[in-house]
């Protein structure tokens, strides 16, 4: 594909900067599909460490896109995280997004 001053403009600027950071994005694509996890499965499955997942999440959460819930299971503290609705939304635009930037690299 030739690249001219007529092609359409890619549209990086659609990608989320909150959801791009490579952690971040880790954590959505576990958390879209399932819904909620722990705090101990999203570190197994991320090979993340405790205060490096915590600062993920953090940032998630002040975006509104996860909520994190603290809780006891059988006498033992459990950290739950949560997609929210507007989480959903945004991991989607971000995905459409991306999409249409691979679409547009492949032909």
């Amino acid at each position: 594909m030739t690249i001219t001053s007529t092609s359409t403009p890619l549209k990086i600027d659609k990608l989320d900067p909150v959801i791009h950071e490579r952690a971040r994005l880790g954590i959505m694509s576990l958390l879209v599909p399932a819904g909620s996890m722990s705090f101990v499965e999203l570190k197994r499955h991320l090979e993340m460490t405790d205060g490096n997942l915590s600062v993920h999440l953090r940032s998630l959460e002040q975006a509104g896109y996860v909520e994190v819930a603290k809780s006891f299971v059988d006498r033992r503290p459990r950290t739950e995280a949560v997609v929210t609705r507007k989480g959903r939304a945004a991991f989607k635009r971000y995905v459409e997004a991306l999409a249409a930037i691979v679409k547009r690299t492949s032909k």
